[in-house]
């Protein structure tokens, strides 16, 4: 159901459920929020690749599932629905940097993944779709992240159409960051992985944070003071005196030293 593997600082979390295009259930929501928390606290995981295996990334809800859920009250479906957002903020707000590796298609719910990781690399052949509205239902518990991720303009035309859409066009509108060749995605993601496992993870978890924070946010004297706030601290810490050490006297930093 998921397949947790680690390779030097970067984890990779994969759905593991190639029979249902890795459709999920609450068991593997619940273990994708408990694998997230968890790595999220390990000091020796610099990032985490959010990847599948299979043809599909991610169907979004498992067909089994949903025959439960149709004949759940209200108070069930909140407490379902529930357990689904806190997986996805778990993935949003973990304090490590994540990336989607997507090897295939990605569907309704499976978009919400997607979104909630802070980069995502696709294939040239993979198509996306929100499918909600074709079954009657709305994107609702998602949609704090797959708005944030392809803008407002965009989340008009497809969450109301329903459309599929390419890689292409997931890349033009922001969705995601990058698109590559299907022989291309590993190296793509390695590089990535490598990138963000070579600085300081410190200052990767802040940016995070900050990128967070600010975002959308207007730009008022509070703000700037939080920013000016924000840049003081990280260079007066242990990590920020390092770095600028480290680079002045031209040598690496300490946390890229083995032990």
């Amino acid at each position: 159901m998921l397949d947790i593997r680690h390779e030097g600082a970067v984890a990779t979390v994969t759905l593991d459920r190639p029979e249902v295009r890795n459709a999920f259930n609450d068991e593997l929501i619940a273990r994708l929020a408990q694998a997230f928390a968890a790595l999220g606290l390990r000091p020796d995981v610099r990032c985490i690749v959010l990847a599948a295996h299979g043809p599909a990334f991610c169907a979004g809800a498992d067909l089994n599932w949903m025959r439960r859920m149709a004949d759940y009250t209200r108070e069930e479906n909140l407490a379902d629905a529930g357990q689904l957002a806190a997986m996805l903020r778990t993935i949003f707000e973990c304090p490590k940097p994540t990336i989607a590796r997507i090897q295939g298609d990605v569907f309704a719910g499976g978009t919400g993944l997607v979104a909630a990781c802070d980069i995502a690399v696709a294939v040239d052949t993979a198509t996306f779709c929100l499918s909600e509205v074709k079954l009657g239902l709305i994107p609702a518990t998602i949609s704090p992240y797959v708005i944030r991720a392809m803008g407002a303009r965009a989340a008009h035309r497809y969450f109301l159409s329903a459309e599929r859409f390419s890689a292409a066009e997931a890349h033009r509108i922001g969705f995601i960051h990058e698109v590559v060749a299907a022989g291309e995605l590993q190296a793509k993601v390695d590089e990535l992985a490598q990138a963000l496992a070579g600085a300081g993870p410190e200052a990767v978890q802040a940016c995070k944070r900050l990128v967070q924070d600010v975002a959308g946010e207007p730009i008022t004297p509070e703000l700037v003071a939080r920013t000016v706030a924000g840049i003081a601290d990280v260079r007066a810490s242990r990590e920020g005196r390092e770095g600028v050490q480290a680079f002045l006297n031209k040598r690496k930093p300490d946390w890229l030293l083995p032990g």
